[in-house]
């Protein structure tokens, strides 16, 4: 029996089914989609893999993955996302925690946790969920992990307040989020109950589960500019927003200033 329970406002805003369009709704999240699926296929070690989508969803990466030829196993705390990812040809899916993974040792080449960590707000417990990662994952395989970054509820406050909308948080409470990374003052319609992680801290969670990290910014600081619904949807533009965020995509000074990050290692053979 998993001892583990979805704290119940995470489970509410992820029954709402919002994760199926939130990759391709807007800029952003195509922005966030098209570079994970380039990171991803540059650090997956090899083809016709085993991979673990943990907090998979329902299955918006594990299609692509499937679709590229990979054997794909979807676990997810959310029963009815489960039985949307099932449906995809490829995919099996099972509801499963984190913290506590259905699968036996070392038995994929990969194991992404595509979004249970910024879930996850005590730091024992993202350790855990990347030390079960690993243990799941077979020597010479990845373990690959996404957070999101301290600076990124401030900045969405900041496009906001520019924007005259109102999320019901307030200066003070994002500047608290900046100073801790304790995202509890929120609007239900945007998001839920996470912590958002300095980069260091990712790195230092996954070297207490044994794991030497590398870190990739998602989509850099171009993520956050207005003007991004035209560069994306421009082949030429997106193009060279693509090959300029593979440039800056480890600079230490800028990594920190994405939205997300992925964090990888290589399992020890």
């Amino acid at each position: 029996m998993n001892e583990w329970e979805l704290e119940a406002e995470i489970a509410s805003y992820y029954e709402r089914g919002g994760e199926r369009e939130r990759l391709s709704r807007n800029a952003r999240g195509r922005l966030e989609f098209a570079r994970m699926q380039d990171l991803l296929r540059r650090v997956l070690p090899g083809d016709g893999l085993d991979v673990l989508d943990v907090g998979g969803a329902t299955g918006v990466h594990a299609s692509w993955l499937a679709a590229d030829g990979h054997k794909v196993t979807l676990v997810d705390p959310v029963p009815s996302q489960v039985e949307v990812a099932a449906q995809i040809p490829g995919v099996d899916a099972v509801v499963g925690d984190a913290r506590d993974l259905p699968c036996g040792d070392a038995a994929f080449d990969a194991v992404l946790l595509m979004g249970p960590l910024y879930h996850l707000t005590e730091r024992e417990q993202r350790v855990r969920a990347v030390a079960e990662a690993r243990r799941c994952a077979r020597p010479g395989g990845i373990v690959a992990a996404v957070t999101i970054n301290r600076a990124a509820a401030w900045n969405d406050w900041l496009l906001f307040m520019a924007h005259g909308i109102d999320r019901h948080i307030t200066a003070e409470d994002s500047l608290q989020v900046l100073r801790d990374g304790q995202l509890r003052f929120h609007d239900q319609e945007m998001f839920t109950t996470a912590h958002l992680s300095h980069p260091s801290e990712t790195a230092s969670e996954f070297a207490d589960a044994g794991l030497a990290a590398q870190q990739y910014a998602v989509q850099g600081f171009p993520g956050y500019l207005p003007e991004l619904e035209a560069l994306i949807d421009d082949e030429d533009a997106r193009a060279h927003l693509m090959e300029g965020l593979r440039v800056i995509e480890r600079e230490p000074s800028l990594i920190g200033a994405s939205n997300h990050l992925l964090t990888v290692a290589a399992v020890p053979e």
